[in-house]
């Protein structure tokens, strides 16, 4: 399958790209047995994600799901962002070939991690909705 103009725009131009020495909250994600790993760094302010940042190691359609996840959440609440889905993502992007769907996930999972990072930072209990399934989302051999 080819890849959508949406991945090839947000491979070529990923938005977002770098880190945040202030970061609020920080999650890492990655398989190394896919080989990609994905950081999103989040600021927030007043409950909304006033900036994020990403960097990923990995395939063009790793790279297109973390810029596409983090255009989905800047400035959103963080309620908001607790309900980005791999699917969501995936469809922003037009679509991803079925053996590349796990980028999607890695991506909702970063995202999830470093919204988990900002409870745990804050003392705070973090919200079911952060919590990652541990599962593989990595089809091997696939990666």
């Amino acid at each position: 399958m080819m890849y959508s103009e949406k991945v090839m725009d947000h491979f070529n131009h990923p938005r977002n790209v770098g880190e945040l020495e202030d970061a609020d909250g920080v999650g890492q994600v990655g398989n190394p047995v896919c080989g990609d790993i994905m950081k999103v760094y989040l600021k927030i302010t007043d409950g909304v994600i006033e900036d994020v940042k990403f960097k990923t190691f990995g395939c063009g359609s790793a790279i297109a799901t973390s810029s596409m996840a983090t255009e989905m959440i800047k400035g959103k609440t963080i309620q908001e962002a607790l309900t980005l889905t791999n699917a969501a993502v995936a469809e922003a992007l037009d679509g991803l070939p079925a053996h590349k769907m796990h980028c999607s996930v890695l991506a909702e999972e970063a995202v999830k991690a470093a919204l988990a990072d900002y409870y745990t930072r804050r003392g705070e209990p973090v919200p079911p909705e952060c919590q990652i399934d541990d599962a593989d989302s990595c089809p091997l051999g696939q990666g």
